[in-house]
């Protein structure tokens, strides 16, 4: 199913804050090591798949980015044991593109982007990636700002 076939009460149960009828807005939970190479960006793409991950998966809804960051990232030690919530819009073009998959459930949609196809996926979205949440967990080292939702020393982690 993509996502210009979802049907009514799904699309209306998930209308995005931001979102036109020429744009959609997806979340992606990230973790520590990820989120530094968007920021290496300029906050505008996201980086290439390891040898491992054949897919890209943005995530449909906050509440199942949250849940994800929550749970998995912020207990992950490759994710530095912080999970993020990131929000950015794509053109509804290029959502269409990709079948929604639903991983255990009706509320846990996911956009599913080839690994191969990721660079062009990249340049349809629409403007900066925004972290949104972050969601330390009891072996995180540091602190965050309330604010940015990054680590304190955010800046001095990057390179």
């Amino acid at each position: 199913m993509s996502v210009a076939t979802l049907p009514l009460a799904f699309a209306a149960e998930h209308r995005y804050v931001g979102a036109t009828s020429r744009s959609m807005i997806l979340y992606r939970p990230t973790g520590l090591a990820e989120l530094k190479l968007v920021a290496a960006t300029d906050w505008t793409a996201w980086p290439p798949r390891l040898p491992d991950q054949p897919i890209f998966y943005p995530v449909l809804t906050l509440d199942y980015a949250r849940k994800i960051a929550r749970d998995w990232n912020a207990g992950d030690s490759f994710s530095g044991y912080i999970g993020f919530v990131t929000q950015f819009a794509i053109t509804q073009q290029a959502a269409a593109r990709y079948p929604v998959q639903f991983a255990g459930g009706r509320s846990h949609g996911e956009l599913w982007i080839p690994a191969e196809e990721l660079t062009e996926f990249n340049t349809q979205i629409l403007g900066r990636i925004l972290v949104v949440e972050s969601y330390p967990g009891p072996k995180f080292a540091g602190a965050v700002d309330p604010e940015t939702h990054l680590p304190t020393r955010f800046a001095d982690l990057e390179g």
